[in-house]
């Protein structure tokens, strides 16, 4: 579960890092201003977070509730 967090953690700091890389350089060559919202940023990495924490669990749980016996 910690792996699958910490995976889309990174992915969404990733990907935040990404996005406003690419708004800089769009925004210079269109002429415009550019706005970071901090806040926008913040609920993003809030919701790569939480499918980490969901997509995490759920497995986690399944394999901890198996009542496979192995031979």
């Amino acid at each position: 579960m910690i792996e699958a967090i910490t995976l889309a953690s990174v992915g969404g700091l990733l990907g935040i890092a990404a996005a406003t890389l690419a708004s800089l350089v769009l925004t210079k060559m269109m002429f415009v201003p550019f706005a970071f919202n901090l806040g926008i940023n913040v609920l993003s990495f809030i919701f790569s977070a939480a499918i980490g924490i969901i997509f995490g669990f759920m497995p986690a749980r399944r394999a901890a509730n198996s009542t496979r016996s192995w031979p």
